[in-house]
């Protein structure tokens, strides 16, 4: 029984993981461009709904709308300043741009909320007719128990690539999104706006980017300024894991790397399941360079 809830977990955590990951594959698919600072838009949007549920004392879906939409328009301005002057620089230029914004994030997020972790409530409960709380339900007469916010975030991954598949091969504006990944030239040709295109994609990115990070701080109630750190690497790893670029491969990818982790951290170490992860990652990739279900592209000389 032990094993079914390691892997309920692992997939709940890979699903956070996926749900990062298809940003980071979208901007890259698209874009050409690794957003490092995709991570911190997660930390972003957890403080966003935190204070807006605390302080303004707003509902909690109202403040995870309010995160969606405050990380949506910093996407775009992040694109338009950082971005979009390096659209035809060097790929060095762009990477350094994206760890300098991440660094930039990170520390404004210690001016305004200081560096005190702030404990994050769990919205995901239910209040039974006696007053208590409950949190999740159990299977299998008590043997094991799943949280709600299991269910909901594993549920919710599905949904949004679903979604995001649908939507890029049935909308106009999904299609212009295919279009400037296979030629930004070609596709400016044919009347599509790539610019527009662009930062629509990191809006989108960044709106996941929100709700997984109230998922990923209900799941994992401390938040700090540096809180989208590591599961921004963790979840760029997934998508280069499961071929980045691909919808399906993020979304492989990090149900793949969050079981993976969980069990590493169950039965061999919680200080070494890092580096399992990393070392995998290695390994797939010398087997399968262009991950699980990328496709290896041949440049035209």
């Amino acid at each position: 029984m032990a094993l079914l809830g390691y892997i309920i977990n692992g997939i709940s955590l890979g699903s956070v993981y996926a749900i990062i990951a298809l940003g980071y594959t979208m901007v890259y698919g698209i874009a050409k461009m690794l957003n490092f600072a995709h991570g911190d838009v997660i930390m972003v949007g957890g403080y966003i709904c935190f204070y807006a549920v605390f302080s303004f004392e707003l509902p909690w879906p109202v403040g995870v709308l309010l995160a969606v939409i405050v990380c949506t328009v910093l996407g775009i301005v992040i694109e338009r300043l950082a971005y979009k002057p390096l659209r035809a620089a060097p790929s060095l230029a762009v990477l350094i741009t994206a760890i300098g914004m991440s660094y930039f994030l990170q520390n404004a997020a210690l001016l305004l909320f200081s560096s005190n972790p702030k404990v994050f409530p769990n919205f995901f409960t239910v209040t039974r007719a006696d007053g208590t709380v409950k949190n999740g339900f159990e299977l299998f007469g008590g043997q094991l128990k799943v949280a709600y916010v299991t269910v909901i975030t594993i549920v919710c991954c599905l949904v949004i690539m679903l979604a995001l598949m649908l939507f890029t091969s049935k909308t106009k504006t999904g299609k212009a999104m295919r279009a400037c990944s296979e030629d930004k030239g070609a596709a400016q040709l044919m009347g599509i706006n790539v610019n527009a295109t662009i930062s629509t994609t990191f809006a989108i990115g960044s709106a996941l980017a929100a709700i997984a990070g109230v998922l990923l701080c209900s799941a994992y109630p401390m938040l700090m300024p540096t809180t989208g750190s590591m599961p921004g690497i963790k979840a760029f790893t997934a998508a280069v894991f499961g071929g980045i670029g691909s919808i399906p491969g993020a979304f492989l990818g990090g149900l793949l790397l969050g079981v993976v982790e969980i069990f590493a951290k169950a039965y061999i170490s919680t200080q070494m399941s890092d580096a399992v992860v990393f070392a995998i990652l290695i390994i797939v990739l010398l087997v399968k360079p262009a991950g699980l279900l990328g496709k290896q592209i041949r440049e035209k000389v």
